[in-house]
Parts: structure tokens; C-alpha cells; sequence
């Protein structure tokens, strides 16, 4: 009868072979795809690049109020925020609705603001009538997620300049959405979308996408892993092989198992955080607020309150417009410009943020509110950089967390028990969100570097046995069986695992 545990680490190096024969290129894309996003991140429009582009608000010409444009509107409810910005000449009031629909309507005449055609989002980009060219875009591989949606569909304006500058125009409400140029789209093909899985025709469907990648992620998970358990069973420090070796293999397989005691728990650890981040078997919740949550802490409908004539008063200090947000029923005014936003009259009490968050998690006690003057383990510059935020501690079943902007009142994330696990089991992990490196960037782009350069060797040399087990040289890096080992193997796995000398 064969024994259970040596047939289970044959069947243990076997899967691990074949495996790594059939991933093996996976893993060498994501090891040079990572260290491509270290340095060059998926295409976005910042908020700084976003203010920029705003032109000055012309206060003169609005003459609808924020409470005639709420009116205006028809929503069943009010939106939890309100903007005023120029779109073109004209200044336009924006909302999002409850079902995510967005609402656009002119400051000037209350009017809903009709769709965008290709020629005036030219003139919205500041584009001039030659040199640009205009193409209608329903999704491509920079507005592939769910998050563009509302916004659908765009007018990719090409302004033909030597960066070669894109911008994406929403078509429903004339905002500029997103800008990419050359140097972006060319790395992160070899970046984002690569290690991603990226593929538009894929990532356009949500969940047939995660189940991809979940499978793809665990399967390499496994490879590595196997290779990880294999590499320290046949490792000998005390017994060992004949002529002293530590490892029963020679020639490239030697240096394979060698790299893999070293790069591989790096290697390990990364793709089994990254499988991670694809929150398996919905272990993780998102730290997103979901939309419940938001539209609670909003607070009861009411009036903003602000007349035209007010508007103008507070012109000044608001030079690009103004962002109004519902907090415990009560709206905070925030005037923009091009450093960003900043609260005008009154902000937020701690008490007020404490009483439309404690409202919003359904009377949880709160047992503590701390201001964060500091980044700490789980508020880091690497996923927010907002700071002083407040973070409101929760007493409900989740152990809740919310981290507030004192200033303006706005929630920023959501942070429960399993979002602190996937802290470390990925953020910390996958990205060495580690405070004593991310304090010393330069310290965490050599570490990255060092993890992922031996990770690649273990990858390459993995690589090279593959291909020479699949072709006529097959069998050159087996390994070398022991006295015992050779009287305990049988005849078939002695063909398959001896030594060819």
C-alpha cells in the first residue's frame, strides 16, 4: 500500500509543476506590471487637475438661487450635495439624485441643461475650432468601471498637443471627467491593465471579471504557495544530500529551489494578498459608505438658504464656484478654488458630525471620537492623506469606524472590523503600507524593488525549467534522490523523478 503522505507530496509536486508550467508567464507579468504602478497610476482626474480647468464662476450672471434650483429639479428628496461651477460661459448647478441619476440646470435660467454635442465639448475643453479632434465614447479602456456610469456617454476630445492630451466630456452633463496622456495610456498597458486584467470586454462585466480573477489570483495563490512548502521540505541544513548539497537538485533547478527559499515568501505574499483584494467569499466589506449610510447622515430635507444676493457677497472668496453638502440636516457651504475647497462661515461641530453619525448607524453607542493630527496604522498618506480627519469609534456588531473631514463634515471612508484585517492582509502586505517604510519612500521603493527582483528570478528560472521540460530536453533539472529515497520510489516515479546524469 503506498503511503498517504508520500503520495500526497507527489501529488503536491506534480500540481505545483504543471501549474507553474501554465502560470508561470502570469506571474512574471505581474511582477513587472507591479513595479510599473509603483511609479505610474491608472488614469483619473485629480481634484486638483479637475479645479484647473474650471473657469472663474460669473456671479453676475446667476440669478437662480440653490433653493429655486433644488425646486427646479422635481427630485423626490433632496440630494445630499449641490455644486455651482461653469460649464462654457454660463454657470450650472449639479446634483446627483438618489438613484444616481445626475442633474444638471442652469444657474442663469433654472432650465435643465440639455445633452452635450461633440462641438461644444470641444469649446469646454478650451479646445480651439482646429488642432482638436472629437470622438463619442460609450466606454473604453479608461472609463471602463461602474463609477462612469451616471456620466455615459462621453466625448473623448484630442487636444493633438505634444503631451498628447485626452479629455472625456460627459455628453449629460458637460463636465470634464477624465484627462489621460500618452505617457499614461503607454505604461499602464504594461502597468493597470496588465496587472489588473484589465480588458475592457472583461472588466465592462463586473462580475465575470471578479470571478476571473479570483480564479486566475488563487490558482497562482496555490502554485506559489505549493512551491513555498516544497522548496523548504526538500531544503537540508543538517542531513544532507550527497556531496553536502542543502537542495537535491542541480543546474537551473538548483538555483530555482535556492531563489525560492529566498523570493519566495515575497512572491507568496504578494499574490496571495493580491487574491485577497478581490474580498473572496464577500469576507471583506468595501470602504466605500454605501449609499444608505451618505444619505442618513445628510439628515432631514432643508432649505439651503442662500439668496443670489448672498451668493455674490461670498463671491470673493469662492472664485470657481461653490460646493454645498447636507450634514445632520443642515448645509455647509464650501467655496472653491484652485487649491481646493474651503468651508465658508461656520463648520461643522464635532457634536454635530457626532450626532448625524450616530443617526446614520442607527442609534450604535459611540464610544469615541479622536482627532488624527497624525497618519497612524489605519489612517495612511498611501490610501487617503487628508489631514486632521476625526475618527468616530462605534459600538455595533461590525465595530464600526468612520473617519470625517472636521472641516467640511464629509465622511471620507468606513472602516469596520474585516476592512482593519484587509488593512494588513493586503494593504500592508501587498503594498508594504508599513509606517516605517512609508515614512521613508525611498526606503519602500528599494524594499519593493529588492522583494520583486527576487521574486523574478525565482519567476524566470521557473520560466526556463518549464520550457525545457516541454521540450526535448525535458528531465535535465530533476532532481537527485537520496539512497532512501531511490529504495522508496517506485518504478513509474523513478522515471519521472530520478536522476538523469
Amino acid at each position: 500500500m503506498v503511503n498517504p503522505l508520500k503520495r500526497g507530496k507527489r501529488w503536491l509536486v506534480l500540481g505545483h509543476r504543471w501549474l507553474g508550467i501554465a502560470t508561470g508567464l502570469l506571474f512574471a507579468l505581474w511582477i513587472g506590471s507591479g513595479l510599473v504602478m509603483l511609479y505610474v497610476p491608472f488614469p483619473s482626474l485629480t481634484e486638483t487637475e479637475r479645479l484647473a480647468r474650471l473657469r472663474p464662476m460669473a456671479w453676475e450672471a446667476v440669478a437662480v438661487s440653490p433653493d429655486e434650483a433644488l425646486a427646479a429639479a422635481g427630485l423626490h428628496g433632496m440630494p445630499r450635495s449641490l455644486d455651482l461651477e461653469m460649464r462654457g460661459d454660463e454657470p450650472f448647478y449639479r446634483m446627483s439624485a438618489s438613484d444616481g441619476r445626475r442633474i444638471t440646470l442652469s444657474a442663469r435660467t433654472g432650465a435643465p441643461a440639455g445633452p452635450v454635442d461633440g462641438e461644444a465639448a470641444r469649446r469646454l475643453t478650451g479646445a480651439g475650432p482646429a488642432g482638436a479632434s472629437v470622438e463619442e465614447v460609450e466606454r473604453d479602456q479608461w472609463t471602463v468601471t461602474a463609477r462612469y456610469d451616471p456620466l455615459r456617454p462621453f466625448h473623448k476630445v484630442a487636444l493633438n498637443d505634444a503631451a498628447g492630451t485626452e479629455l472625456y466630456v460627459s455628453e449629460r452633463t458637460g463636465e470634464i471627467v477624465l484627462d489621460t496622456t500618452r505617457f499614461e495610456r503607454g505604461w499602464n498597458w504594461v502597468g493597470a491593465v496588465t496587472h489588473w486584467v484589465y480588458l475592457t470586454p472583461l472588466r465592462a462585466r463586473a462580475e465575470l471579471w471578479r470571478d476571473a480573477v479570483l480564479w486566475i489570483s488563487g490558482i497562482a495563490a496555490f502554485t506559489a504557495l505549493s512551491g513555498l512548502v516544497l522548496g523548504i521540505w526538500r531544503l537540508r541544513l543538517r542531513r544532507r544530500y550527497a556531496r553536502g548539497r542543502v537542495t537535491p537538485y542541480r543546474g537551473m533547478a538548483r538555483w530555482h529551489h535556492l531563489a525560492g527559499l529566498i523570493g519566495g515568501i515575497g512572491l507568496t505574499t504578494f499574490i496571495l494578498s493580491g487574491w485577497l483584494s478581490m474580498n473572496p467569499n464577500r469576507w471583506f466589506t468595501s470602504l466605500a459608505p454605501p449609499a444608505h449610510l451618505r444619505e442618513a447622515y445628510a439628515g432631514a430635507d432643508s432649505p439651503v438658504g442662500r439668496t443670489t444676493e448672498s451668493l455674490r457677497e461670498i463671491g470673493a472668496r469662492a472664485p470657481l464656484g461653490l460646493h454645498l453638502a447636507r450634514i445632520g440636516g443642515r448645509w455647509v457651504t464650501m467655496g472653491l478654488d484652485r487649491t481646493g475647497m474651503r468651508v465658508i462661515g461656520d463648520a461643522p461641530s464635532t457634536a454635530r458630525i457626532a450626532a448625524a453619525a450616530g443617526f446614520a448607524m442607527a442609534g450604535a453607542q459611540l464610544e469615541g471620537v479622536e482627532r488624527l493630527d497624525t497618519h497612524d496604522l489605519y489612517w495612511s498618506p498611501l490610501t487617503s492623506g487628508t489631514l486632521p480627519i476625526l475618527r468616530l469609534r462605534f459600538a455595533d456588531p461590525a465595530a464600526t469606524w468612520l473617519h470625517v473631514d472636521p472641516a467640511s463634515g464629509e465622511i471620507l471612508n468606513r472602516l469596520d472590523r474585516s476592512g482593519r484585517v484587509n488593512r494588513w492582509l493586503f494593504t500592508a502586505l501587498h503594498r508594504l503600507d508599513l509606517p516605517i517604510l512609508v515614512g521613508h519612500p525611498p526606503a519602500r521603493d528599494a524594499a519593493q524593488w529588492l522583494l520583486n527582483l527576487l521574486a523574478g528570478v525565482l519567476v524566470v528560472t521557473g520560466l526556463v525549467i518549464g520550457w525545457r521540460r516541454l521540450g526535448p530536453k525535458a528531465g535535465a533539472h530533476s532532481p537527485l534522490p537520496t539512497r532512501g529515497e531511490r529504495a522508496a520510489t517506485t518504478p513509474s516515479s523513478a522515471r519521472q523523478g530520478g536522476s538523469r546524469r
